[in-house]
């Protein structure tokens, strides 16, 4: 039987990172994945013949530059591109705000809806780069234990200093200040415009189940703008697609002598006095090693690996409370030619387009997971993804990729049927054809994934994109339970790296390499 030091249950990119960094140490590796592919969230499919598409990732808010540097992904093929033109919020009378990375373009493109907004962009836009300072420098850490801080932990922390120090006490005052706030208190103190509040604010709601009137959607906000150098709405392509990253990861781990087994799905880890002994295979296969990490989300580690039986009463109850309410579908529409938006030129087709006419239309959305139904007008996010990526393509036909909020991932009094996913399908078909004339005459076929449906493929709890809500009670030291929040859970040598942990979600890395400086220290 080989013995390894480390396994890695789970290829997605946290997975894929943390096993890298541990083989770049000298140790000996494995990582199982259940699927034929590594990249979890952030792979590329065949969803159409000869078409792919990605999975859910279009594009990448920010991906952590200590994962970039020293993994050298750019030295094993992964390519980034920044467009000129990050957003474009969609006005049905084809008055689009178009976000930029210049700040002038932005502000001109505003300055057709308000002359006082156009003048509070840079502002606003620096403003936020401030903030997000203090949470780059947190993101670097591992949340400390409470309520009883080590000095040593305490010491730790002393990067947390630099952004005092360079934006002062003040500066900490409004992150603590804006962290907490409704998306609607943050775009009272600086926009007027509804389009354009409604275009920032559904980054508060990313991948969430609340809407933009609930507190902690600030936190949220600022998450999606960490290493962003004040870009709202900061988006980076993957040349060849998003799938190109975890391609980037899986040659670094490889070349650091990591071990990749795949379609290897773990079905036990086996646990004796409060300790992690081997991990069995669906096949029978046993490992053995002297740690184990699993990038997969809490209750799927711990509850259905490790079992309720070999955990304490306690840490159980906290594991079983976490919250993850997935709220977000995909539909990949296979489209028999490119079609046509209004005031949008073919270059910028290539963009990220938003469907969020207000902030009251994104409350009212959000209304859906609440009372568990489908939304008439959800909130609708797309790109084509077969013009960003031309190899792709196939004769004329193109693919709009969307992801839809909110869906439930329970239906009250029903269960996900072919019929309720035809509705939700119509409900996106229309909203789409309010912005993009003729669409339904140009659909060639579908593909949707529901919260249900990305739950079986990709072995998440609830279908949550983030492996748990980004909320302010399930952030840092809370992140993803008190007893766990350093990545090391109460069950001796077994680990945490996905996104369940600190800093939370998004395919960034952070976690993943900030769970391996834990590992390599005991």
């Amino acid at each position: 039987m080989n013995h390894y030091d480390l396994i890695v249950i789970g290829g997605g990119v946290n997975g894929l990172v943390t096993a890298s960094m541990i083989g770049k140490s000298g140790k000996k590796v494995l990582l199982l994945e259940a699927r034929d592919e590594t990249g979890g969230l952030a792979s590329s499919s065949n969803f159409f013949s000869g078409l792919k598409a990605n999975a859910i990732h279009d594009s990448i808010q920010w991906i952590d530059p200590r994962v970039l540097n020293d993994l050298k992904l750019f030295d094993y093929g992964l390519e980034l591109e920044k467009p000129d033109l990050l957003k474009v919020a969609l006005d049905k009378n084809g008055k689009h705000i178009k976000i930029f990375q210049d700040h002038n373009l932005t502000a001109d493109s505003i300055s057709k809806h308000s002359d006082k907004d156009a003048a509070n962009w840079h502002n606003f836009s620096e403003h936020i780069n401030k903030m997000v300072f203090f949470l780059e420098k947190l993101y670097e850490l591992t949340p400390p234990k409470l309520p009883n801080i080590s000095l040593k932990e305490a010491f730790s922390m002393r990067s947390m200093l630099s952004p005092i120090r360079k934006h002062g006490t003040r500066g900490l005052v409004d992150f603590l200040r804006i962290a907490p706030m409704m998306m609607t208190e943050l775009m009272d103190e600086w926009f007027e415009t509804e389009l354009l509040r409604a275009a920032i604010s559904t980054l508060g709601i990313r991948h969430i189940s609340h809407g933009p009137f609930a507190a902690g959607t600030g936190y949220n906000f600022l998450h999606q703008h960490v290493h962003s150098n004040g870009l709202i709405h900061n988006a980076n392509f993957v040349k060849g697609g998003t799938g190109f990253f975890p391609k980037a990861l899986t040659k670094s781990a490889k070349s650091n002598g990591v071990e990749i087994q795949k379609n290897t799905k773990v079905k036990k880890i086996n646990v004796n006095n409060e300790s992690c002994l081997s991990v069995v295979t669906d096949s029978g296969e046993n490992f053995t090693a002297d740690k184990f990490v699993s990038s997969l989300d809490p209750k799927s580690t711990l509850l259905d690996l490790v079992g309720a039986d070999n955990l304490s009463p306690s840490f159980q109850t906290e594991v079983q409370n976490i919250r993850y309410k997935g709220s977000a579908s995909r539909i990949h529409i296979l489209l028999n030619k490119l079609p046509e938006i209004n005031g949008i030129d073919f270059d910028e087709m290539k963009s990220v387009f938003i469907i969020s006419p207000s902030i009251e239309y994104l409350e009212k959305a959000s209304d859906a997971c609440k009372y568990g139904t489908l939304s008439n007008n959800p909130y609708i996010e797309f790109t084509f993804p077969t013009l960003r990526n031309t190899e792709i393509s196939n004769n004329d036909k193109h693919i709009l990729s969307a992801t839809v909020q909110y869906t439930p991932y329970k239906i009250q009094g029903k269960e996900w049927s072919e019929s309720l996913k035809k509705e939700l399908q119509h409900n996106v078909i229309n909203i789409l054809e309010n912005y993009i004339p003729h669409l339904s005459s140009l659909i060639d076929s579908t593909n949707l994934f529901t919260p249900l449906d990305i739950e079986k493929q990709f072995g998440i709890n609830e279908g949550s994109l983030n492996h748990g809500e980004m909320t302010l009670d399930q952030f840092l030291f809370m992140r993803p339970t008190m007893s766990s929040a350093q990545y090391k859970t109460p069950i001796d040598n077994l680990y945490l790296c996905g996104s369940s942990t600190h800093p939370g979600g998004g395919i960034h890395g952070t976690n993943g390499y900030n769970a391996s400086k834990e590992i390599l220290k005991s």
